[in-house]
């Protein structure tokens, strides 16, 4: 069976997208993710935190919810309907890092839940990472220049 073959079978006997209901969905609870964030700083910021402390622990807290939904087995449920919605903001990054820990706990502290931790984000670090690096040594030299 070629490749061309195989993709003809696979397309006939998959499910079509509903693609407005799914982008409907990312946007809504992509949406509640965003408005709990403000929701957050702004209660944070009632307690005395300036912006930039607010937003730092607006963040942790978003990190740290993200990741009990993930051990708990709900954050899964909430991204089957979401989509990318729970994908992009901080939520998604956080459950990237949690979902392969809880898989692989069976293998073992060091060869499961360490070594999968990083499986997904990863990349997503070294890339970002990279691309600073890149970014501060380009502005660092037009500053000599």
């Amino acid at each position: 069976m070629t490749n061309e073959e195989y993709g003809q079978i696979v397309s006939q006997k998959a499910k079509k997208s509903p693609l407005i209901k799914d982008c409907l969905n990312a946007f809504w609870i992509g949406g509640l993710i965003c408005v709990l964030g403000q929701l957050l700083m702004n209660w944070f910021g009632s307690m005395g935190l300036g912006d930039k402390e607010a937003g730092t622990a607006v963040s942790m807290s978003l990190v740290v919810l993200s990741a009990l939904l993930t051990g708990f087995s709900i954050y899964d449920d909430i991204a089957k309907v979401a989509g990318a919605g729970t994908l992009v903001p901080i939520t998604g990054f956080a459950n990237s890092i949690v979902a392969p820990s809880i898989e692989f706990k069976s293998e073992g502290v060091i060869t499961g839940t360490c070594v999968k931790a990083f499986s997904i984000a990863g990349p997503v670090i070294v890339i970002g990472l990279s691309s600073s690096v890149v970014y501060g040594l380009i502005y660092w030299i037009s500053t000599l220049l």
